[in-house]
């Protein structure tokens, strides 16, 4: 699946915020957005009114940056959560949450979610016992996440643990640092959401 390679701090400072893509950097005097206040790009000092659309637009570019996907599977996404019953919003956010990257970032695995994909691809990752190197593979309820790797890449797994150990670990989810295992206790919910975003305007700009 495609990605996107380009700077990460140059998309936090587009967003006007810390979406904390670069792990641990993000909460050192090293962050771009704290040195730059301001949109990268020639123009980036300019500061206009966005219109409705511009907003819903703004919102939805801020969600896909954090979870590091691209506009298709965005959408795709999107369309499943419209197929379930439920608050379409809500089912959206679930999805993202529930991907395998996000699940080893939110359990204090990997220090980004960038890292947490970079885990899973290179094949460092079973899923109740089985491999698994997709970083978009979505967990369930009852599943067992656990880390399966040589000494080496394990010893930086661990050095991630210690990095995180102030990151609150979700409710929906059981982590035990010493065995390297995750267990999904049930589907996340919308309040499991650490960070502030409003996925009614991505609703409203898809229902256009």
């Amino acid at each position: 699946m495609g990605r996107d390679l380009g700077p990460d701090c140059r998309l936090c400072r587009r967003e006007g915020e810390k979406l904390f893509l670069k792990g641990t950097r993000c909460y050192t005097h090293k962050c771009a957005v704290s040195r730059r206040e301001y949109a990268p790009g020639q123009h980036g000092l300019k500061k206009g009114k966005l219109s409705n659309f511009g907003v819903q637009m703004r919102e939805k570019q801020k969600i896909k940056r954090i979870y590091g996907v691209l506009e298709t599977q965005f959408r795709n996404y999107f369309l499943k959560a419209t197929a379930i019953k439920g608050v379409t919003g809500h089912t959206l956010m679930q999805f993202l949450e529930r991907r395998l990257d996000s699940v080893l970032f939110n359990a204090g695995f990997a220090k980004s979610r960038t890292d947490g994909r970079q885990i899973v691809s290179h094949n460092h990752v079973s899923v109740n016992g089985r491999r698994v190197n997709i970083a978009s593979f979505l967990v369930k309820p009852n599943d067992v996440v656990e880390i399966k790797t040589d000494d080496k890449s394990l010893g930086n797994i661990k050095s991630n643990v210690e990095l995180t150990k102030e990151r609150k670990v979700p409710a929906w989810m059981g982590v035990d640092s010493a065995n390297m295992t995750i267990k999904i206790t049930r589907l996340p919910l919308r309040e499991d959401v650490t960070f502030a975003v409003n996925e009614q305007l991505v609703v409203e700009l898809y229902s256009r």
